[in-house]
């Protein structure tokens, strides 16, 4: 069978996979807080190793690696416990930081391995990856160049609109407030976090 391009489907999976991907999350949500919090420099670390994280993830749904898994069910497990409790650790720090202190002394920090494992570990994330995988099919004709396709844009869709969810925690951060109202962002981006990260997981 002749391989093709059905640039139908390329177009719908590119348009499903903008909206199930660039919708708000667990991931999304610490994006913006990292943002508003660490900087666009210092946030880049974190936003790097949950691009990795992703791309891995995603890999494994196109290979169809799930069934491996089944091998060692605990250990997705207990990712997305660590996972979970890191997001949490991130929303109590946001929360409950004096105003202006998290933005002005550096204190707060977000790591590469830190947005790794949340990459890795994120179950809205693989929702989005195997629905996306099964769906549209744009190389007719292989299978293998099929899945690869989908992979790479997939990660380049993650790459643009997680960039552009930390570039707004950027813009968040350089806004002047007034003390009340920065408390009720941090207060909000917190409970974001908690309430995206619940969603998820349940």
């Amino acid at each position: 069978m002749t391989m093709s391009v059905n640039t139908i489907s390329l177009g719908l999976f590119i348009v499903s996979a903008t909206a199930l991907l660039g919708s708000p999350g667990p991931g999304i949500a610490s994006l913006l807080a990292v943002g508003r919090t660490a900087g666009l420099v210092k946030g880049l670390t974190y936003y790097l190793g949950m691009q990795a994280g992703l791309a891995i993830a995603a890999g494994f749904c196109a290979v169809g690696l799930f069934s491996l898994l089944d091998l060692i069910p605990d250990a997705l497990d207990v990712m997305a416990a660590m996972a979970a409790a890191y997001l949490l650790y991130l929303a109590y720090r946001i929360a409950s930081a004096p105003v202006g202190v998290a933005i002005t002394d550096g204190r707060f920090t977000s790591s590469f391995s830190a947005g790794l494992l949340l990459g890795l570990a994120n179950p809205k994330a693989f929702i989005a990856f195997v629905s996306l995988f099964a769906s549209q099919t744009i190389m007719t004709g292989d299978q293998r160049a099929d899945a690869t396709v989908k992979w790479l844009l997939v990660i380049v869709i993650m790459v643009v609109v997680d960039f552009i969810w930390l570039s707004v925690g950027t813009v968040l951060r350089r806004v002047s407030m007034r003390p009340g109202t920065e408390r009720a962002l941090n207060l909000t981006l917190g409970a974001l976090i908690v309430a995206a990260t619940l969603l998820a997981f349940l």
